[in-house]
């Protein structure tokens, strides 16, 4: 019964001191959810925009297909706007962000990378130059458009894989620091 007592004395004193600000919480409140809200809607919106808009999956009239969207595109641009979302949301440590060899955010190449294969995953295969330029239509339609829905699920693992390394160098407050 003593050592109960104890120990539950010891963790109050703890959460004290961290709510005083002598804790290793960094500037984080004492219970503060690790996800920020803004942060994620701004990165969906955006992710849906920078990638439907120009794809045509969202319609608009400034750009257009040849090649209609196929029923697979839709589901693939969700979860990136969804996985994009939670990777902008998740709260990491300031001092966690940076790789001390480059000085840049170091979970940041999969998430962007992901995205960015996203892009041609779900294009139109006949409308992205760079695949006419080196195969032709006959290629970009042949070749190209069979591999996207592989492309899809490639930037899906890399964006899910850069998620959870977020999630693991992410800043918890409290709970980590017992």
């Amino acid at each position: 019964m003593q050592e109960d007592s104890s120990a539950a004395h010891a963790v109050g004193v703890r959460a004290a001191n961290r709510v005083n600000g002598e804790g290793r919480v960094g500037d984080r409140a004492a219970g503060e959810n690790p996800v920020r809200w803004l942060p994620a809607v701004v990165g969906a919106i955006a992710t849906a925009a920078v990638i439907g808009v120009p794809t045509d999956i969202i319609a608009n009239p400034w750009f257009s297909r040849e090649i209609p969207v196929r029923w697979w595109e839709y589901p693939v641009l969700a979860a990136t706007c969804a996985l994009t979302a939670m990777w902008f949301g998740i709260r990491v440590l300031p001092d966690s962000r940076t790789d001390p060899r480059g000085g840049v955010d170091r979970g940041s190449a999969g998430a962007f990378g992901g995205a960015a294969l996203a892009m041609f995953a779900v294009g139109c295969p006949v409308c992205n130059k760079l695949v006419l330029f080196a195969i032709g239509t006959s290629g970009a339609l042949g070749v190209w458009a069979p591999m996207q829905p592989f492309l899809a699920v490639v930037s899906l693992a890399l964006l899910l894989c850069a998620v959870v390394f977020r999630w693991r160098r992410r800043d918890c407050g409290p709970a980590c620091a017992a």
